[in-house]
């Protein structure tokens, strides 16, 4: 398990020890009919328009909140000594299924073009009722790859989201978790998972996260995932040495008879910050997010979620990661505790779904127009906008339709996503060729 300031860098570009070349041409073979509703290209949405980061579209200041160190302390000293990643990972135990043991339904939202040169499915009781939506790496977390020993994906899930859209969750419904993947063994991987929460009544208690999870960023012992779960919560901030075990086993949340519970899970994180909303603005907001280590310092950039039929463009934003190293994790706040964007764009792409930036490129994933389709991948840039092409009628409908956050390994070249139950890498070279 790392600890905070002892981030060390690595020689980059090792590849991960496995490959599935057969898997990835199945994936091609199994992927290439798309309906006919598909055929039409879509309308470029051309360059993006910066705009001020200091007023008016582009500002979006994020105001930090920490949860009581004494909270935090009460909560442990009540569950008992918080535990790390590697803890977790000890505890997975449930294996992710290869493509080529996956659903055809499943196999059916994977990309078209670029392929997936590596998928795996979810499966079981433990997906059902719940909606994939966010992914995050160790590549995020230490541009090693790795954390500590071990490389790690984890996937965000929200409970009864099926369908609904980034508004919010339904009444009842909308409870958060995370999917832990030991990643070590490419041909293997196994995960198990661990409750979002929220600490309440001083410590004494916590309360489960209820929201949709459409993004999510681990940097170094920081876990940042969106939220909208009330009219100014804009991030929850959990850390990743404060995994907490649940010693109850039940459907409640928090404390309980005998002890405490996690909704059946054996861990369960309590958040240790949030970064809210100015007050009274309740149409902006970051909708999906994920980092950019090609910028120093290293940022975090967000997009909100416009619908297709909305009345405004879509806007990005860019946040930088502070740099010291007793705030390991967090953004950059001035004096006043608010982080604001240091660049912010206007972009007529609707219904983004997933963001990453690299470089000078802005990359944005389209959700497709009906279920079962196919979405759009475009790269955008203050010059223009590009999309991946395929079929005979070279539609731009050639990425998954169901994808959530994008995520950039930057060890392994490789960019993370998820669509439905289906976990996916696409190299960023593949993806930059299509495109070029």
């Amino acid at each position: 398990m790392k600890h905070r300031g002892r981030h060390r860098r690595r020689k980059r570009g090792r590849a991960l020890r496995a490959t599935l070349a057969g898997t990835a041409l199945a994936l091609t073979a199994a992927a290439t009919l798309i309906s006919a509703s598909q055929a039409t290209v879509a309308d470029a949405p051309g360059a993006l328009k910066p705009v001020s980061a200091s007023d008016g579209a582009g500002r979006l200041p994020l105001a930090e909140h920490r949860v009581p160190g004494r909270w935090l302390d009460r909560l442990a000293s009540e569950m008992g000594r918080p535990v790390g990643v590697g803890t977790v990972l000890d505890n997975a135990d449930v294996p992710l299924r290869e493509a080529a043991d996956c659903p055809a339904p499943e196999k059916h939202a994977l990309p078209v073009e670029p392929a997936a040169t590596r998928a795996y499915c979810f499966g079981g009781s433990g997906t059902r009722g719940w909606r994939a939506g966010a992914v995050t790496t160790s590549g995020d977390a230490d541009d090693d790859g790795r954390w500590g020993a071990n490389r790690v994906i984890l996937s965000g899930w929200t409970r009864g989201a099926e369908g609904g859209s980034l508004d919010g969750p339904a009444p009842g419904q909308g409870l958060a978790k995370v999917a832990f993947v030991d990643a070590n063994d490419p041909g293997a991987p196994r995960y198990t998972w661990a409750l979002l929460a929220v600490p309440v009544d001083g410590g004494r208690d916590y309360r489960g996260l209820v929201s949709p999870l459409s993004g999510m960023v681990w940097y170094q012992d920081k876990l940042l995932v969106t939220t909208r779960e009330g009219d100014r919560n804009a991030l929850y901030v959990y850390d990743m040495d404060r995994i907490q075990r649940a010693t109850v086993e039940s459907d409640a949340v928090g404390r309980v008879r005998g002890g405490w519970a996690a909704h059946g899970y054996r861990f369960v994180l309590p958040a240790v910050g949030s970064y809210t909303l100015p007050g009274g603005d309740d149409a902006a907001r970051p909708a999906t997010v994920s980092l950019d280590r090609s910028t120093s310092p290293d940022s975090l950039v967000a997009s909100e979620w416009v619908p297709a039929d909305g009345d405004r463009h879509t806007r990005l934003w860019r946040y930088a990661l502070s740099r010291d190293p007793a705030r390991s994790g967090l953004l950059a706040t001035d004096s006043a505790g608010d982080a604001d964007p240091v660049e912010a764009y206007e972009t007529k792409t609707a219904d983004v779904r997933g963001v990453l930036a690299h470089r000078t490129g802005w990359y944005l994933d389209r959700a497709s127009g009906g279920p079962g389709g196919h979405g759009t991948l475009w790269r955008q840039d203050t010059d223009g906008a590009r999309a991946t092409e395929c079929g005979t009628d070279g539609t731009r409908h050639c990425w998954s339709g169901r994808s959530g956050s994008l995520s950039y390994w930057e060890e392994t070249g490789e960019v993370w996503s998820q669509s439905g139950r289906m976990l996916f890498a696409v190299p960023l070279r593949s993806i930059d060729r299509a495109l070029d």
